[in-house]
């Protein structure tokens, strides 16, 4: 009977946790839903803040650039070493560039390294606007009649979806090269033969459907990074929670608008 009574108690307390769980997920996106809007409509009908903008632009691509640059380097790697092992296995070598060029427009150089740059941008955003919210310097912004949301939130969201996609622009050419070094490498594969048969697969509408999404991609991690830094409470300790929900909040949200728009730009094809 204690067991029993146990196990329904212990069973109580996870259903409560998930439910709480759930109101949670629910206010957040409500909230974050209604900080986006007020984005676009502060982007669109204040004066916009271009010295701010240009801050946090060079910020970003100083932050950005050695993550990205890693994150393409190892993903071509491992992807054209799995990949060339299936090609070399059924005789199609030039399986391999094609297959490569199309992964890397489509799918890795955009959403793979959004995924990534997004956790650090996005992460980045809620440090920096939690330390100023539990400081009280937020408040005071409010307090000198100014509007935190142009002056903070709209710069940080321009840069983030203007960055994005010259990353992935950048992260593509390097995991390229970084697969065309390892198809000559160990899979004897001359560098022109992988340049002229990769340049056959990938067509250009697989390079813009890819650097399409990104823009959406830097202002979501943008906005989940603004949202959850200026709604931080507690010290310290609130900005560290703070700064660990946007990472997975930033990742789930990028993982779920690349379902949505590759299923769109699949539709649409």
């Amino acid at each position: 009977m204690n067991d029993e009574r146990t196990t329904l108690g212990d069973l109580q307390r996870f259903f409560r946790a998930q439910l709480a769980a759930l109101r949670t997920f629910v206010a957040h996106v409500g909230m974050g839903g209604r900080l986006f809007a007020r984005t676009v409509k502060t982007a669109f009908t204040q004066r916009f803040d271009g010295k701010a903008y240009l801050q946090q632009l060079d910020a970003m691509g100083v932050q950005s650039m050695n993550i990205a640059v890693a994150t393409a380097i190892f993903v071509a790697i491992v992807m054209t070493l799995q990949f060339g092992i299936f090609a070399e296995r059924y005789g199609a070598k030039l399986a391999l560039p094609r297959s490569i060029g199309v992964a890397e427009a489509r799918e890795l150089a955009p959403a793979l390294t959004s995924l990534i740059v997004g956790c650090r941008i996005s992460a980045g955003m809620a440090a920096e606007l939690g330390s100023m919210a539990v400081t009280e310097q937020i408040d005071a912004i409010r307090a000198l009649g100014a509007d935190p949301v142009r002056r903070l939130v709209v710069p940080r969201v321009a840069a983030a979806m203007t960055i994005m996609p010259l990353i992935s622009v950048f992260a593509f050419v390097i995991g390229m090269a970084s697969a065309l070094g390892i198809a000559w490498t160990t899979f004897g594969i001359e560098p022109v033969t992988f340049v002229n048969a990769a340049l056959q697969a990938v067509s250009l509408s697989d390079f813009l459907q890819g650097l399409a999404k990104t823009p959406f991609f830097g202002m979501l991690v943008g906005v989940v990074g603004c949202h959850f830094g200026m709604g931080t409470r507690g010290g310290t300790v609130g900005v560290g929670k703070a700064t660990t929900q946007t990472v997975v909040a930033a990742a789930i949200t990028v993982l779920v608008a690349d379902a949505i728009l590759t299923q769109l730009f699949v539709t649409a094809e």
